[in-house]
């Protein structure tokens, strides 16, 4: 079903876990989230005002992307759309510690859905893309696409703002988790990938310039100077 507008951004991130409550505290500890709890051992990870992450109870781990746009939809290839307002992408302000910063699908080779949600692909031909959005004749990426294996869950995958990756790797351990990637340069920027005890794998990006590391939109400079 094709989308009468293309999607510029999340409203939020859900996550299914069979322990919903200890991955709401490893995460909060790990990025700094104030955690509200909701009915149903539900858990909201909030930075400042913006909802972050929704965890809730299932059988399995299981990230969902919710992104704002219309008509509504429910889940399918892990993403969902919503009424409301757009918190995390490339129109949104920048990632504070803490929030999501940018999202890839990997191991993916059908770019059907990002074609649903009005995005084009970049260099549909390379391992690595950009998946673009255009509703103002300004292209920006809003997320990325890697078709070939990485050793990590196919699927999306969600990075999270860290100011110090070291730090937060370390931190992760201490809390229980694990290293899946040690930290290491990628185009986005300093990257590392963790798992919670409930596995549960992000990847932490280190100080992102804004939604996507590297490959955020930088305005062109406005005024009226002489050249």
């Amino acid at each position: 079903m094709l989308l009468s507008h293309p999607v510029r951004g999340l409203r939020r991130i859900e996550l299914t876990t069979r322990a919903p409550e200890a991955t709401a505290d490893f995460f909060s500890q790990l990025l700094g989230w104030s955690v509200l709890p909701e009915a149903g051992e539900v858990y909201g990870g909030w930075v400042g005002d913006r909802l972050a992450v929704r965890i809730s109870p299932g059988e399995h781990v299981d990230w969902r992307l919710v992104f704002a746009g219309v008509p509504v939809r429910a889940s399918e290839h892990g993403v969902a759309v919503d009424r409301g307002r757009v918190l995390h992408g490339p129109w949104a302000p920048e990632p504070r510690p803490g929030e999501p910063c940018w999202l890839e699908m990997l191991g993916d080779r059908d770019a059907d859905y990002a074609r649903e949600l009005g995005w084009s692909v970049r260099d549909p031909a390379e391992p690595f893309s950009l998946l673009d959005v255009d509703p103002d004749g300004t292209p920006r990426a809003v997320a990325g696409r890697l078709t070939t294996d990485t050793g990590l869950p196919p699927g999306w995958m969600v990075y999270f703002s860290v100011p110090d990756l070291d730090a937060a790797v370390a931190s992760a351990t201490d809390l229980g988790g694990s290293v899946v990637t040690d930290p290491h340069e990628v185009p986005t920027g300093l990257v590392a990938s963790i798992a919670d005890p409930a596995g549960a794998v992000v990847t932490l990006l280190e100080n992102p310039a804004g939604w996507g590391g590297a490959w955020a939109h930088v305005p062109e400079p406005t005024g009226s100077g002489t050249p």
